[in-house]
């Protein structure tokens, strides 16, 4: 007997959307632990679930330009959740989130890694504290994902010395807080230099620095810094930087 294809669910799609956004570019495909783990999750095969998360790639537009395609038509799911997460990505974000709680039987603070010691006990602050904490963790690990948890700088592929750096920082622009293209992977010295607008990005997304840090006149230590001018970026295998955000920041750096 030919087994029945079962349509895709909405939170179905939200899950591979959540997924997509997670996992290194060249992990997906069926062999991979991720791709394993989210198909028994679903009780879908891992084919499925793979060729899901390459249908979603057809509606990135960095690898649009790289000619990289899924299925010719795709899902209008697909197409659904992922104009959803460009018109509100931290509702989009934190739903994605919840789900993955909700399909795993994990708690959603055990999800996003959060030390529940850190939270009130109860109440309307909590939620908010693992809310914003939530949507953080799910911009970190876009972003550090996209450029396969190496500084985009650098190279320096250590965890816990990259930040997922924000072009547009937080506070100044909401709808701008959980895009993965308003964030770049830097290692912790660069990330304090471009939040502190010392250093910069030009069109063609090579390092700049401010020229006040270069006329420093104590200079130990700044060199391994300031080596990286005019060098460009490690694109990312995915949701490559808005230059328009680039452009914004650099602005605000002369």
């Amino acid at each position: 007997m030919t087994a029945i294809r079962k349509d895709w669910t909405r939170d179905e799609h939200i899950l591979a959307f959540n997924l997509y956004c997670k996992i290194p570019f060249g992990r997906q495909h069926s062999r991979a632990p991720e791709i394993i783990g989210l198909a028994k999750l679903l009780g879908r095969s891992t084919g499925s679930v793979a060729l899901k998360l390459n249908n979603f790639s057809r509606l990135d537009p960095e690898l649009k330009a790289r000619g990289i395609k899924g299925m010719a038509h795709g899902a209008k799911g697909e197409i659904e959740v992922w104009r959803d997460f460009e018109d509100d990505p931290e509702s989009l974000a934190f739903e994605s989130e919840r789900l993955l709680a909700k399909f795993s039987g994990r708690k959603l603070e055990e999800i996003a890694e959060i030390d529940e010691r850190e939270l009130p006990k109860e109440g309307l602050e909590r939620e908010r504290m693992v809310r914003v904490r939530v949507n953080q963790h799910f911009f970190r690990t876009a972003v550090l994902s996209a450029y396969d948890y190496k500084c985009c700088i650098t190279g320096l592929a250590v965890p816990e010395l990259l930040v997922a750096s924000h072009i547009v920082p937080w506070a100044d622009d909401p709808k701008q807080r959980m895009n993965p293209r308003n964030g770049l992977c830097l290692n912790a010295l660069h990330d304090r230099a471009f939040d502190r607008r010392l250093m910069f990005f030009d069109q063609d997304l090579k390092v700049q620095f401010h020229p006040e840090l270069k006329s420093r006149s104590n200079r130990e230590g700044l060199e391994w810094l300031l080596n990286y001018e005019g060098l460009p970026i490690r694109p990312p295998r995915k949701f490559k930087p808005d230059l328009e955000l680039i452009e914004a920041h650099a602005a605000g750096c002369l």
